[in-house]
């Protein structure tokens, strides 16, 4: 079964990166998003298996964006991808419902460790 994988994040090289990272294992990337707003009416359309979400991002913040995502389905399993001295949004991402978080710049296999872990594969 192949997980379905929504990526969020405003720069399109860090999409492209990440959407690396899931291209040939058992995932599926079934859309982008370049905002919070996006990443909401995303979420809603596709219902993927995993949203990864960063947390600094035009219109509304991934923060804001978990919060909203986790009313429309509260089991949403949501990644934070922050970078190095963002650990008190991470909390608050958390605290908000996110289910773990991945630090910039990242290595592929960690991304895929806490991925696996967080859908518990």
């Amino acid at each position: 079964m192949r997980i379905r994988v929504l990526i969020v994040d405003d720069a399109l090289f860090m999409r492209n990166m990440i959407k690396e990272v899931f291209s040939g294992n058992d995932f599926e990337v079934v859309g982008e998003a370049g905002n919070g707003v996006e990443a909401v009416e995303r979420y809603k359309e596709l219902r993927p298996d995993i949203t990864t979400m960063d947390i600094v991002m035009p219109q509304k913040s991934g923060i804001e964006a978990v919060r909203e995502i986790i009313k429309v389905n509260k089991d949403a399993k949501i990644i934070m991808c922050s970078a190095l001295g963002q650990e008190s949004l991470v909390m608050e991402a958390i605290e908000a419902g996110a289910a773990d978080f991945i630090v910039k710049p990242f290595k592929p296999e960690k991304v895929l460790e806490i991925v696996k872990k967080v859908v518990k594969l």
